[in-house]
């Protein structure tokens, strides 16, 4: 199938960008990488009357530390995090994750800010951005507002951002010094969507102690119509020293608090029982 006919314009500055989206409202889409959209188009189920480029804002790419903070453009392309040596040194995690999101063609094309805004609830990188307690900086012509990940995240394919704003940056705290990353997910075939993930944080402690945790964060993915934070399971994990019967605590708990959606391949009952496989691997990988 063939996309519906449409008009493209190049937006020379985010400035130009804003007066067209204020411009032709529902009927403009945003153009990125293009590795979402050029495929909703194709399929029909986007039919924009008009296309509005931003991939020349040189200023919405990159990947720089400032003080505290990773600040990771919208226009970032996945390879770029994938290999930046500030990803694997301050946020490991999105360096774990850029090898499971599809393949490498897409990687090279595909930015995070796309990803972000799509919001589609099986990606890696809302999962990530969730568990790593980042904000997310969004633009309009009336300027700049941030919003954490917690709240930018709505349901389906439906986000905090509003119709006159456009994502700038990605900003993460930097990694700990005691706090240990993990990212997982099961998929039928390597660039298959996930049937379920797993983006993890937690601090080994208090000193650093092997069979304790602190400061747990899980956030699933391909669970619901949104990346999805286990709270009860995380405060079970952080309740005292992570003995067999802690640990079937926390894997009760997180079968009770996650109501996942079935998929054509997989129930509900399996997909809780691979994120339940999941949580226990995290768990031993941040302890070890």
């Amino acid at each position: 199938m063939k996309s519906a006919a449409f008009d493209y314009v190049r937006a020379e500055s985010p400035a130009h960008a804003y007066a067209l989206m204020a411009q032709h409202g529902d009927e403009a889409r945003i153009l990125a990488g293009g590795q979402t959209l050029l495929a909703t188009l194709n399929m029909r189920l986007s039919q924009p009357a008009l296309l509005v480029d931003i991939g020349g804002f040189s200023d919405w790419r990159g990947i720089e530390l400032r003080g505290n903070t990773l600040r990771i453009g919208a226009l970032t392309r996945h390879v770029e995090i994938e290999e930046s040596p500030l990803v694997a040194q301050h946020a490991p995690m999105l360096a774990q994750a850029a090898p499971h999101i599809a393949h490498r063609a897409i990687r090279n094309l595909g930015t995070l800010g796309g990803t972000l805004a799509y919001a589609d609830p099986a990606a890696e990188w809302p999962a990530c951005v969730l568990a790593l307690q980042g904000t997310l900086v969004m633009a309009s012509a009336q300027g700049e507002r941030r919003v954490a990940a917690a709240d930018f995240f709505l349901g389906l394919y439906s986000t905090a951002l509003r119709e006159d704003e456009l994502l700038v940056a990605c900003e993460l705290p930097v990694r700990a010094a005691d706090e240990h990353q993990h990212f997982s997910e099961l998929a039928r075939r390597h660039g298959d969507y996930a049937v379920a993930g797993l983006a993890a944080c937690a601090r080994r402690g208090p000193g650093g102690s092997s069979d304790t945790l602190s400061d747990v964060r899980l956030a699933f993915l391909s669970l619901g119509d949104r990346p999805l934070r286990a709270p009860a399971c995380e405060a079970a994990l952080q309740a005292g020293p992570l003995t067999a019967a802690r640990l079937a605590q926390a894997d009760a708990a997180l079968r009770a608090e996650l109501q996942p959606f079935a998929d054509l391949t997989h129930s509900a009952a399996a997909k809780t029982q691979l994120a339940a496989t999941l949580m226990q691997r995290a768990v031993r990988a941040i302890l070890s």
